[in-house]
């Protein structure tokens, strides 16, 4: 089952500790963890379900490239990595 792992940063505002998912797809990954981590996803996702801005999903070291659907594959053993993208000068 693939594994869905959050930066430090994310978990000083909420718990998201590293869980195994059965998932094929970033978007079912997430749904998952969402399931089992409600409070997580708000962090995430905005309203309609879409990836925040600041918000970057890499699987297995490749960043997502549909970021609307989030249907980028993810394998049996895969690693779906979330974490914030810095902004700012």
């Amino acid at each position: 089952m693939p594994t869905v792992h959050f930066t430090k940063a994310l978990e000083r505002h909420v718990d998201c500790p590293a869980a195994q998912v059965d998932a094929t797809t970033a978007r079912e990954a997430l749904d998952a963890y969402f399931a089992m981590h409600p409070a997580v996803r708000g962090y995430v996702v905005d309203e309609r379900g879409v990836l925040r801005t600041h918000v970057n999903v890499f699987v297995d070291g490749a960043q997502l490239v549909d970021r609307d659907g989030m249907s980028d594959p993810v394998g049996p053993r895969g690693e779906v990595y979330v974490l914030q993208a810095l902004s700012g000068g």
